[in-house]
């Protein structure tokens, strides 16, 4: 589910919200599915519960999950905003796209050169 990369630069709390992030925008996590409690991931990934409950409170924050008092923390759904930010991304790379073809760079390039990028994030995963 969440995994923890201990000689990643990113802060632990960091790695965690981004796991849930990829869970939920990717549809492995629907709205209103409950998330694991605090004690028991932190258990899971043997860890302190404040970093856990940080990284719930930022995505909950981003309006990514919500929190039912005494319940625990639900997935929320992907929040608007990031259609907008998928938008803006996609809108860069076409303009990324648009300069590699006027310095004489092939689409089939380009499409190589994108597809080792993904193969190359696959396997670092």
């Amino acid at each position: 589910m969440i995994r923890i990369n201990y000689r990643d630069s990113k802060p632990i709390y960091e790695q965690i919200k981004d796991g849930f992030r990829r869970l939920i925008t990717q549809g492995i996590m629907t709205t209103d599915e409950k998330l694991p409690s605090v004690r028991e991931l932190a258990t899971n990934l043997t860890i302190n519960p404040n970093t856990i409950q940080r990284a719930y409170r930022e995505l909950e924050a981003d309006g990514y999950v919500y929190t039912v008092a005494g319940k625990g923390c639900f997935v929320a759904g992907v929040p608007a905003i990031d259609e907008v930010r998928k938008k803006e991304l996609m809108d860069k790379l076409k303009e990324i796209i648009e300069e590699l073809e006027m310095m004489g760079i092939s689409k089939e390039d380009i499409v190589k050169e994108v597809q080792n990028i993904m193969v190359e994030r696959e396997e670092s995963k």
